[in-house]
């Protein structure tokens, strides 16, 4: 099958509202709700200076098989530009198909050529198939931890996928500092 990677387009939002629902659909942190989803595709196309949103489209179909973009933001550390790639995804008929290792080449590319210093992203713990992918690519474990405050989740309740009595990170604390936690202290070592 021939396909081709380029900028997503209005036309393609209803398309790539389906592949984030497969996506938030096997995430654990996240659940697929339509609207939002079309209110920040949309955003993309809208206000490109946020970042971009690319598309796979079957050639010979013209329909969208895969999608990824990045978000720009700043890099104090970097003194620059960087972005957050987000929402990697090929539609479970064209998964092993290299559609992915394109769609991230072609992220990776845009990147250096923009003149993006980073690139950081979010994966679940337990995807180790895409942990694999990123890695072939250069992507590299960071010792930091991602940490979310959710401030407006509209009518559904953020999800802990970790339960909130224990310390999740005791390495990184003389003594464990979370919520719930049986030691409370907030020592850094």
């Amino acid at each position: 099958m021939k396909f081709c990677i380029e900028d997503a387009a209005v036309a393609d939002l209803e398309a790539l509202a389906g592949l984030l629902h497969e996506l938030f659909t096997q995430e654990t942190e996240f659940s697929p709700d339509r609207d939002k989803q079309l209110r920040a595709l949309a955003m993309f196309i809208d206000e490109p200076s946020l970042g971009r949103l690319f598309v796979a489209r079957d050639l010979a179909l013209g329909r969208i098989i895969g999608m990824a973009s990045l978000q720009f933001e700043i890099s104090t550390a970097l003194g620059g530009r960087a972005a957050r790639v987000e929402d990697v995804v090929v539609t479970a008929s064209q998964r092993g198909r290299g559609i992915g290792k394109q769609l991230l080449q072609h992220l990776i590319a845009f990147a250096r050529d923009d003149g993006l210093l980073r690139l950081s992203l979010l994966t679940d713990h337990d995807n180790l198939t895409a942990q694999g992918l990123y890695a072939r690519f250069g992507f590299i474990r960071s010792p930091m931890i991602p940490m979310r405050l959710v401030l407006d989740t509209g009518s559904a309740k953020p999800r802990n996928p970790l339960p909130l009595d224990t310390c999740h990170y005791p390495h990184l604390f003389e003594k464990c500092v979370g919520i719930g936690c049986k030691r409370q202290g907030a020592m850094l070592t």
